[in-house]
């Protein structure tokens, strides 16, 4: 089974869908016939084979250039990781209490 992420012209995902290994090209061809639009390949172990670094999901964007999907930025303040992850610019504390980012303020807060 293939996954494949339709995305429109700003290169946001749009859909995902399942291909068809039987196909020669894995059902590319088919998705762009049927249903027309850009489609790229994605992988549900992006994060262990390295492919693209994380499965396509509605609203991530494609990195075209970096051959990789990027997932919408949670909080204006945080900043993207070289494992196309978002962070914090202030690394949660680890003392045992729960909590939750204040963009506000741009720190975390006691739940």
């Amino acid at each position: 089974m293939s996954h494949w992420a339709q995305v429109d012209e700003n290169n946001i995902v749009i859909q995902v869908a399942v291909g068809d290994n039987n196909l020669p090209d894995e059902g590319y061809s088919w998705f762009v016939e049927n249903l027309g639009g850009r489609w790229i390949k994605t992988s549900y172990n992006a994060k262990t084979n390295g492919f693209r670094k994380n499965f396509a999901g509605i609203g991530h964007t494609w990195d075209e250039d970096n051959d990789r999907f990027i997932p919408p930025k949670p909080y204006a303040s945080w900043i993207l990781n070289e494992d196309v992850m978002w962070e914090p610019p202030i690394p949660v504390p680890n003392d045992g209490n729960p909590y939750l980012w204040d963009e506000e303020t741009v720190s975390w807060k006691i739940v």
